[in-house]
């Protein structure tokens, strides 16, 4: 009991430094890892509109990049409805900022799946999908886990990874939105890439 007594002071401060600290982590800049570099790379892949699309032909121009797939019930319309909204705010200043809509789910995201699906979102942003190989390397680039998960109607869904990845016109990382981050949030860290 004496050294529970003799620690708990020492507890009491550490959880205040855990708090203060969050709260600063909170306010502070999000800044990219150390090794934000690996974060994405070349890719070639079909877009909505049955067209090939490289990461060559994105530079110059900042972008996002979001992993989902149609057949998504609730995680990816969310998303995609907050980033169509977020690009709705950006105004002019957001003319150039593109949303990529990778499937996650090839199988079924053809480009006219994508295509019908999209309509219901921002013209910026731009459905792709390829091979399941294309697909998973691009995936295993930008970090992003996939899984396919069978149902118990015999068919299956996708777990993935529900982060939107900021990219700049470089081509390089630059930070990430959660899923349901606040409205606010998204939109400061949208202007930070389109200025940049």
């Amino acid at each position: 009991m004496a050294t529970s007594r003799a620690t708990s002071p020492t507890r009491l401060m550490l959880a205040l430094a855990a708090v203060v600290f969050g709260v600063v982590s909170a306010m502070w800049p999000a800044r990219p890892p150390a090794d934000s570099s690996a974060i994405g790379g070349p890719f070639q892949l079909t877009t909505d509109e049955g067209t090939r699309l490289s990461d060559q032909e994105l530079r110059g121009a900042p972008f996002a990049v979001f992993f989902g797939f149609t057949n998504c019930p609730e995680i990816c319309p969310t998303t995609l409805w907050e980033m169509s909204e977020a690009l709705k705010a950006l105004g002019s200043e957001g003319r150039q900022l593109r949303l990529l809509f990778i499937t996650v789910d090839p199988e079924r995201d053809t480009p006219a799946v994508l295509s019908r699906y999209l309509q219901a979102f921002d013209s910026r942003i731009v459905g792709l999908t390829g091979s399941d190989t294309e697909i998973e390397a691009v995936a295993k680039s930008y970090r992003i886990y996939r899984e396919k998960v069978p149902t118990d109607d015999g068919n299956y869904t996708m777990d993935h990874t529900a982060t939107v990845m900021l990219m700049g016109k470089d081509g390089r990382f630059r930070g990430t939105i959660a899923y349901e981050e606040s409205s606010g949030t998204r939109l400061e860290k949208l202007k930070r890439l389109v200025r940049e």
